[in-house]
């Protein structure tokens, strides 16, 4: 068997050495028990402002597992990660993404290689906890989820990047053709036969984490609007519910003159007006939204391109 371990990496200067050594350990102690023939180490540089790359080249020369890609331009998460699985595609029998941090259980990489042993051909690693996590991070997880499964997206709860894929996998997973990418939302879309692997998240190694609270809010709204059209359904049902009110309104201020009732004014209609021009303005920018992969897809850009591999 023939083994690759996708890392992207955005910035990860002070944690690369050693999540190669601990890496390396790994594969030699696999390689050792016969449980693969052949493994490496793909490092793909996201277009770092450090010295990330400098460092992947340094390892190449020292290190006999480490390859690296470095791409143009810093293209976001799940494209570089893309980079990398689609670069392994024809290169091995299964893929192993993980993050650069060593916050993933890197010795969970052994039990995914006999589950794919046994006939399976994605293998999730979900975390057991989030313990790690910040009490904000933790609850804007948790309510991330609880919405994607909501909407009808196919999510597996506390399931990130994590996960090995069959070459067979990696094949069909290349025929998919949007530039918008959730890869877990599309790894659970193909079907193959899946298994789970679960682990404890450790503490982060070095660094500070890559994904700010931006890009987090950035993620969530790319993984809703990428797998589900349920936004676009509430807008009608507010439109519904926006004319029925409407509709009382009326009747109520038509009673309210029959009885010879003063209707106050202007309270009531600045919180109407305010209260629609700010479901106005949410309604727009959902669809704007849409609007927006819609134009982003049209235009086939491809997803990154490739300045330097070693």
């Amino acid at each position: 068997m023939n083994l690759m371990i996708v890392i992207p990496c955005y910035n990860e200067e002070e944690v690369l050495r050693e999540t190669t050594k601990q890496l390396s350990v790994v594969i030699d102690r696999m390689i050792d028990c016969n449980k693969v023939n052949e493994c490496s180490i793909l490092y793909v540089d996201d277009g770092s402002k450090d010295t990330t790359w400098s460092l992947i080249e340094e390892l190449g020369q020292t290190n006999k597992y480490v390859h690296g890609l470095k791409l143009a331009h810093n293209v976001g998460h799940q494209n570089a990660l893309w980079a990398g699985l689609e670069w392994a595609s024809d290169k091995c029998d299964a893929a192993v993404s993980i993050d650069a941090d060593l916050q993933h259980d890197i010795n969970t990489i052994e039990l995914m290689v006999e589950k794919f042993k046994n006939g399976y051909e994605v293998v999730l690693g979900i975390r057991n906890d989030r313990q790690t996590d910040s009490w904000f991070k933790k609850n804007t997880a948790l309510f991330f989820y609880n919405l994607m499964q909501k909407m009808g997206v196919d999510v597996v709860r506390n399931h990130a990047d994590f996960r090995l894929l069959s070459q067979r996998v990696l094949k069909s997973l290349m025929s998919y053709p949007e530039r918008n990418l959730f890869l877990r939302g599309i790894v659970r879309l193909m079907g193959f036969k899946t298994t789970e692997v679960y682990f404890d998240c450790n503490e982060r190694f070095a660094g500070e984490s890559k994904y700010s609270l931006s890009k987090m809010l950035n993620f969530a709204i790319d993984g809703i609007t990428s797998f589900s059209v349920q936004p676009l359904r509430w807008i009608t049902i507010i439109g519904i519910v926006s004319i029925f009110i409407a509709f009382c309104e009326v009747v109520y201020a038509i009673v309210a003159y029959c009885k010879g009732v003063t209707i106050p004014g202007w309270t009531s209609l600045l919180v109407s007006l305010w209260f629609i021009g700010g479901m106005l303005f949410l309604c727009i920018g959902v669809i704007g939204e849409y609007i927006g992969k819609i134009y982003k897809e049209v235009k086939r850009r491809p997803r990154y391109l490739i300045e330097k591999s070693i």
